[in-house]
């Protein structure tokens, strides 16, 4: 023993610490994990996209290394080693984890196949071998995220003595989380479904898009079968690390007819898929992704959000009924931790989401964007001024009359609440947020009394860089013009935007969605990197 301690083999375990790319040798910092441009750790990806194009199925499924693009899915760890040729008997090098992580990691030797738990040998002399690290969960409920990964020497003791170790070295790691993308990132493409009555808005999204240089994908009705809420369906975000980046689709729960299209259109190679499932099999509407948002980056009261801050609508706080977004859903969000959500009030409408009253828009002044939310308010000050104009008996749809009919209702009160709560929570001013001329009437549903948009809710657009395409409101016609369209176009173009307003009435607005509910964009992920962000751990 005296002869092995002499010689004792210098060994370390060592990861891309310093997050540059390169696994470094034997960081100082590499047991630990810190946040900020200053901060140091390793970082780790879910294996969630699929190499293989037919047969499909995430990656993290299976437990083999399918080919060598596989492996830059994976954070690459180093052994290295440097002492005798062999260590002497009964001395045994281990790697281990925790029970918890064994069901969060794989770990692979290079040219090997097998989980990573236990043992291995010792190469001896000088040294280098290759592991991968494949991440199989995200950060959610009961799981912050981290990985810790042991590599221990141990001695004999004696006949029925356990061994013990007389080194151990250690790296920790963290899964990167899934990372929405708002609206002031540019498009990449779109999507939209076909279906046998929109052809009108079709063709209005095809010139839209077209126009502004992105590409547009349409989903036929042999994989929608009738489902036209693209964006109900899913949300693009992206995961990202020093070596590798790439998009992932988060697929809702709501699973309505296009439960397929984000598994078997999106998913494969480089396009990482994850869902959430509710416990219960019921699902309510405020669980489709109308009702998940995200803000463009923010400083609040002193504390920076560069990756934005995540929206989703729910019932008011103190409310003993309600509906809400399912809890598995909202607790995978949370642990996502780069983004902090936001819950807003969304109840109180008939669908329930939070786009059906906000959206964001890219600006080149102030803080690079402005918040629009619909305001009851707007629109009856609007239609008053026509009023008094004597414009009060012109036609908006289906004969109905500024002002003239009683139908017209007022939910300011449930936006204003909103309003107060995006101020504080995103720290705007009003001079950031634009007030749109919208209004609501009351429906029962569930022998409950909620609103849906009058006319077509002009806040529930897609935005696709300065270019923003807006349902068509079919408001009156004042000097041959739509009053709403010349309004929204007043206020918005002032902020180097452009207004297109696409027909969506029929297909859309009449099924009590609008443009924004029947298309979804995918964006370029964000250039800042979150493991740069300061965060106050909890």
């Amino acid at each position: 023993r005296y002869e092995f301690w002499s010689i004792l083999p210098k060994i370390s375990l060592d990861v891309d610490a310093d997050r540059d790319g390169i696994v470094e040798k034997n960081n100082p910092n590499k047991g630990s994990w810190k946040w900020g441009p200053d901060g140091h750790g390793a970082v780790l990806l879910v294996n969630c996209d699929s190499e293989t194009s037919k047969w499909k199925r995430p990656d993290l499924q299976q437990n083999y290394i399918s080919n060598e693009s596989d492996l830059k899915d994976m954070t690459k760890m180093v052994l290295r080693t440097n002492g005798p040729t062999e260590l002497p008997e009964g001395y045994r090098l281990i790697m281990y984890i925790s029970q918890g992580d064994s069901e969060r990691i794989r770990v692979y030797r290079s040219t090997y196949r097998g989980e990573g738990k236990g043992k291995f040998l010792y190469l001896g002399k000088e040294a280098e071998t290759n592991f991968y690290v494949e991440g199989l969960q995200f950060a959610d409920k009961g799981f912050d995220g981290l990985i810790t990964i042991n590599l221990s020497l141990f001695e004999p003791i004696g006949p029925g003595i356990p061994e013990r170790p007389i080194f151990t070295d250690t790296v920790v790691l963290r899964v990167s989380p899934w990372i929405m993308t708002p609206n002031t990132l540019n498009p990449i493409e779109v999507y939209v479904c076909s279906t046998d009555d929109n052809n009108q808005f079709l063709r209005g999204m095809r010139s839209l898009v077209a126009r502004s240089g992105y590409r547009l994908k349409i989903c036929h009705e042999y994989m929608n079968r009738g489902d036209r809420w693209m964006q109900d369906e899913m949300e693009f975000g992206f995961v990202d690390s020093p070596h590798k980046q790439f998009p992932v689709v988060l697929d809702s729960p709501r699973d309505g007819c296009l439960v397929d299209f984000p598994y078997y259109e999106l998913l494969g190679p480089d396009f990482g898929y994850v869902t959430r499932e509710a416990h219960k099999r019921e699902v309510n509407t405020l669980d489709s992704f109308g009702n998940l948002e995200v803000s463009p980056p923010v400083t609040v009261r002193g504390k920076s959000y560069p990756l934005g801050r995540i929206i989703i609508g729910v019932a008011f706080p103190i409310a003993t009924q309600g509906r809400n977004m399912t809890q598995v859903v909202q607790d995978f969000l949370w642990a996502q931790k780069v983004q902090d959500p936001i819950a807003l009030f969304s109840d109180w409408l008939c669908v329930g989401h939070v786009d059906e009253f906000l959206s964001f828009v890219p600006a080149r002044d102030r803080k690079g964007f402005r918040l629009l939310l619909a305001s009851p308010d707007a629109g009856y000050k609007l239609f008053r001024r026509l009023q008094k104009e004597g414009y009060g008996q012109s036609e908006l749809f289906d004969g109905q009359y500024v002002l003239s009919c009683d139908i017209l209702e007022e939910k300011e009160n449930c936006i204003d609440w909103n309003r107060d709560v995006l101020k504080r929570e995103l720290g705007l001013d009003e001079g950031d947020i634009i007030d749109l001329p919208i209004l609501f009437k009351l429906v029962e549903i569930d022998q409950a009394m909620r609103a849906v948009a009058y006319y077509p809710d002009m806040v529930n657009m897609i935005v696709l860089g300065k270019n923003l395409g807006i349902p068509k409101p079919f408001g009156p016609i004042v000097k041959r013009r739509c009053a709403l369209e010349t309004e929204m176009c007043n206020l918005l173009e002032p902020l180097g935007l452009n207004c297109t307003f696409i027909d969506d009435f029929t297909s859309y607005h009449q099924l009590q969605g609008e443009v924004h509910c029947g298309s979804n964009v995918r964006r370029e992920p964000f250039d800042f990197k979150w493991w740069n962000m300061v965060l106050d751990e909890i």
